[in-house]
């Protein structure tokens, strides 16, 4: 399922590309972060991103949803399944939301009690993103504007 090469898209990507824009793009790639090979999958749908991300593994993990929300324009999320004692992956959700103005779905299998590790990882996939063009503009913030008197 992976790309046997660190860093590099799979050809699902491609193939995703080709079939004529139907509107779902999917994304593989693997990376050694920390001393750790990370698998990262990324599938963009119209208004939404699933990403997992495992380590060593294909299990599912923690899975997270999380989306921009009004009047304050604030991002809420949630744990679906897991996450209870152990909120690997929460914080990431809700930094992507921040990133893309998207909903964003997240399921994290990474090694847990490892901060530098999700940080990493969690620079990795932004890198990626916007790599992809996933991101949202500079210019436009989903957060509240903070004034400055």
């Amino acid at each position: 399922m992976f790309s046997p090469s660190f860093g590099k898209a799979s050809d699902l990507e491609a193939a995703s590309e080709a079939a004529g824009g139907c509107g779902v793009y999917v994304t593989t790639f693997t990376e050694l972060v920390d001393e750790v090979t990370l698998h990262f999958q990324i599938i963009r749908l119209a208004k939404q991103i699933y990403v997992w991300i495992g380590s060593d593994s294909a299990k599912l993990g923690n899975l997270y949803a999380a989306a921009p929300t009004r009047p304050n324009n604030t991002v809420s999320v949630t744990s679906i399944l897991g996450g209870a004692s152990d909120n690997t992956g929460s914080g990431i959700a809700r930094r992507l939301v921040l990133k893309t103005g998207l909903n964003i779905i997240l399921a994290c299998n990474i090694p847990k009690n490892n901060p530098m590790l999700e940080a990493n990882a969690e620079k990795k996939l932004i890198e990626k993103l916007i790599t992809l063009g996933y991101s949202m503009p500079k210019s436009r913030p989903l957060g509240p504007a903070l004034s400055s008197s």
